[in-house]
């Protein structure tokens, strides 16, 4: 399944290398310098492991809780710099939209049209990220089961385009907790699309009394090294140089520095595995 990623993302990498591939960034564009960054080093390791790579970078961060938490630098701003990253470094790029009207935008900058998780039932949505030709990461709800999301792979499919990827970020758990159920990916995995861990996001905490949502950022290992144990094809992790200091999901993202280590570690699970 990873290798035929290969075939619509153009400077996709390693793909022959039998591990999962990554997708990794900023949770939003903060500005060039630190994206450009952040994916210079990043591709540095995975190319050192053999880890096929897609930068990931939210242009505009449409879903939060509060009106004054941030949610960018202006659209065209930040899809220029996602552009950039994409021709400078050269690998693929992924990026959420929020409403059908920004597929055909985003879809002029980046590689991958990215669905978040609360809006993965949306019809129109789906149709117009399909219809771009690019390839179209499904975020699972954390509402829904593994099995329900072959709807949505269904959508995208009966649009036109074969290109489809489902992401698991973990399922509600009470009303400010989230917890995943590893079963979801090989579910997922059946419909014939590559599978991915949203392993950050799976560590959230929302519905915060503050506003602003918390994290269990100490157990990224854990979610990732089981992920890939059953079967993951990618993995999706937030990185940034200092989360402490990240205009969004700061609590739940994992330091850049700790990255290496992490995925030493991963690619021997998967070799275990194979």
């Amino acid at each position: 399944m990873i290798e035929a990623l290969a075939n619509v993302l153009p400077h996709f990498r390693n793909t022959n290398s039998g591990q999962f591939f990554l997708m990794a960034g900023p949770c939003v564009i903060e500005g060039e310098d630190m994206a450009l960054r952040i994916a210079e080093q990043v591709r540095q390791l995975t190319d050192k492991l053999q880890i096929p790579y897609i930068f990931k970078g939210s242009y505009r961060k449409a879903n939060r809780s509060r009106l004054d938490s941030y949610t960018g630098i202006g659209d065209e701003k930040a899809l220029r710099i996602l552009q950039k990253v994409g021709r400078e470094v050269g690998v693929p790029t992924v990026t959420d939209i929020h409403e059908s009207e920004e597929a055909a935008l985003a879809a002029e900058y980046v590689d991958v049209l990215q669905i978040p998780a609360f809006l993965c039932r949306q019809t129109d949505l789906l149709i117009a990220a399909a219809k771009t030709g690019k390839v179209v990461n499904v975020k699972k709800g954390q509402f829904l089961s593994g099995e329900s999301m072959q709807f949505a792979v269904d959508k995208v499919r009966q649009s036109g385009n074969e290109n489809v990827i489902l992401t698991d970020r973990g399922n509600s758990f009470g009303y400010s907790d989230l917890v995943v159920d590893f079963r979801n990916l090989p579910v997922m995995r059946e419909f014939g699309v590559p599978v991915v861990m949203d392993v950050t996001h799976s560590l959230q905490q929302p519905n915060q009394s503050s506003g602003v949502t918390g994290g269990k950022p100490q157990l990224i290992e854990t979610i990732a090294k089981a992920a890939i144990a059953v079967g993951a094809d990618g993995l999706f992790i937030e990185t940034h140089p200092t989360p402490a200091t990240a205009k969004s999901d700061g609590a739940n993202m994992l330091a850049l520095d700790r990255l290496e280590e992490l995925l030493i570690k991963l690619t021997r699970v998967r070799e275990a595995v194979r």
